[in-house]
C-alpha cells in the first residue's frame, strides 16, 4: 500500500512514497502555540502595542523630536509588511517618517523597497558600509578591552529598534537578536575577526537599550510569532525559535531529504548551505543528502571558489586563507559535501550543481529512486530554519 508524503519545495509540492519502516520521524523539542491571526503588519502592530516586560506600548518611550535608527534584517519573510507595521507604530509617538532611518547590513539587494507602502516614502534608507570610516562611530570599550565601532546612524540615534529574524548559526546556537547589531554593523576589521561569546550582548548594552522586534518564521515563509521588548526579551526569542524549529531524531539515516520552501526569490546561497549543514548533522557517514529547492541564488566569491576546486576537502583551507564575505556559507556547503553525497534540485544549471560537488535532481521520480535505495530516511522540511540533533 502506498505511503505518500508531500514535500514543500519552493512554491511547489513534490510527492514520494516513503514506507513507515524507512521513515525516521522528527520529534519537536518544544511546545508551539496556535497560529497567530492577522497579516505580518498586524502582528507587528499588536506586538509593539504590548511589548514583553513593559507596561506601555513602544511608542510611549519616544518623543516627537527623536531620531530613530531601525535596524532591518532584509532576509525576513514579508519584510516590507513587517517594516511597515513597525514604522506605523513608531509614528504614533508623533515621529515623522523622515526621522526614521532604516539601516540594513552590507550586501542586501533592497528589492523589498518597491513593496513598501507609499505613506512611508520619506523613511531614509541606509545600507551599512563597513569600509566607510566617516559612517562609523565609536561607542565604548568592552570589559575585555575591545574598542567598539558601529554604524554612525545607530551611535547618534535617540532610539534604536532592531527588526530581526531568529535562526541557528553554524554551531547550532541562536542567531539574530543582538548579532543583528554586532558585528554586522561594525567596521570592516571587526567584521573580519572572531566575536567572543556574549560580546554582541555587551555591545548592545553599551549602545543603550535597543528595542527588539523578533520575528519567528513559520513554514513556507510565513510569520509564526512576533516578540517585542527590551534586551531582556532576546533570550525568549531564542527559546521560541527552538520551540518551532528544533527537533531530534533517534538515529542517523543513510538518506536525509532537506527541503527549502517559500518564495525562491528570498532564498540565497547561505540558506541553502544552512539546509545542507542541517542535513549533514544527522546523515550517516557516506550517506546521501537530497537538497530540494527551486531557487537559483547568485553565488558569491566563496561559492565561486568552490566551483574551481576538484575536492571539497581542500575548500576549508582556501576559504580560510582568502576569507571572502560568504566564507561561512561556502564552508558549510563544502563540509556537507565532504560528509555525504549531495543531490540537489534547484533552479541552477546542471553544470553549476556539478561544480558544487553535487548531482542534479530533476524530478520527484529521481528522488523516489533515492528513497527506494535507502534503508532509513529523515525528512527535514524547511531545513534552512531547522536544527536537528540525534538523541
Amino acid at each position: 500500500m502506498p505511503h505518500p508524503i508531500h514535500l514543500p519545495v519552493g512554491r511547489q509540492t513534490w510527492t514520494v512514497d516513503l514506507p513507515p519502516e524507512k521513515h525516521v520521524p522528527l520529534r519537536r523539542t518544544g511546545a508551539v502555540g496556535p497560529t497567530p491571526v492577522g497579516s505580518p503588519r498586524e502582528l507587528v502592530l499588536a506586538a509593539m502595542d504590548a511589548p514583553g516586560g513593559v507596561d506601555a506600548p513602544v511608542h510611549r518611550a519616544l518623543t516627537p523630536d527623536d531620531r530613530v535608527a531601525l535596524v532591518l534584517d532584509e532576509s525576513l519573510p514579508h519584510v516590507a509588511e513587517l517594516l511597515a507595521g513597525a514604522v506605523e507604530h513608531l509614528a504614533k509617538s508623533g515621529l515623522g517618517a523622515s526621522q526614521i532611518t532604516v539601516v540594513t547590513p552590507p550586501g542586501g539587494n533592497g528589492a523589498w523597497v518597491e513593496d513598501l507602502p507609499d505613506e512611508f516614502a520619506d523613511v531614509t534608507l541606509e545600507a551599512h558600509d563597513p569600509a566607510d570610516r566617516k559612517r562609523i562611530g565609536y561607542v565604548a570599550t568592552t570589559k575585555a578591552g575591545r574598542r567598539v565601532y558601529l554604524n554612525r546612524t545607530l551611535v547618534e540615534a535617540d532610539a534604536v529598534v532592531v527588526l530581526t529574524g531568529r535562526g541557528f548559526d553554524a554551531s547550532g546556537g541562536p542567531s539574530g537578536g543582538e548579532s543583528a547589531i554586532f558585528p554586522v554593523l561594525s567596521d570592516a576589521e571587526t567584521r573580519a575577526g572572531p566575536t567572543p561569546p556574549g560580546e554582541a550582548a555587551e555591545v548592545a548594552w553599551l549602545l543603550g537599550m535597543p528595542i527588539y522586534v523578533q520575528v519567528i518564521e513559520g513554514p513556507g515563509g510565513s510569520v509564526a510569532e512576533v516578540l517585542v521588548g527590551l534586551p531582556s526579551t532576546v533570550d525568549e526569542g531564542a527559546k521560541r525559535q527552538e520551540a518551532h524549529w528544533k527537533f531530534t531524531v533517534p538515529a542517523a539515516a543513510d538518506l536525509v531529504v532537506a527541503t527549502v520552501s517559500g518564495d525562491p526569490a528570498r532564498t540565497d546561497f547561505a540558506a541553502l548551505a544552512q539546509a545542507a549543514a542541517t542535513a549533514a548533522q544527522v546523515v550517516a557517514p557516506d550517506g546521501r543528502i537530497a537538497l530540494l529547492t527551486t531557487a537559483a541564488p547568485d553565488l558569491g566569491d566563496g561559492a565561486t571558489l568552490l566551483r574551481g576546486l576538484d575536492d571539497p576537502v581542500a575548500a576549508a583551507k582556501k576559504l580560510a586563507r582568502r576569507n571572502p564575505p560568504d566564507a561561512a556559507a561556502a564552508t558549510r556547503w563544502a563540509n556537507a559535501a565532504t560528509r555525504a553525497s549531495l543531490f540537489v534540485a534547484s533552479g541552477w544549471a546542471e553544470d553549476v550543481v556539478e561544480d558544487l560537488f553535487a548531482t542534479p535532481l530533476a524530478s520527484a521520480a529521481e528522488l523516489q529512486r533515492l528513497v527506494d535505495a535507502a534503508t532509513r530516511v529523515i525528512v527535514i522540511p524547511d531545513a534552512h530554519n531547522s536544527r536537528v540533533d540525534i538523541g
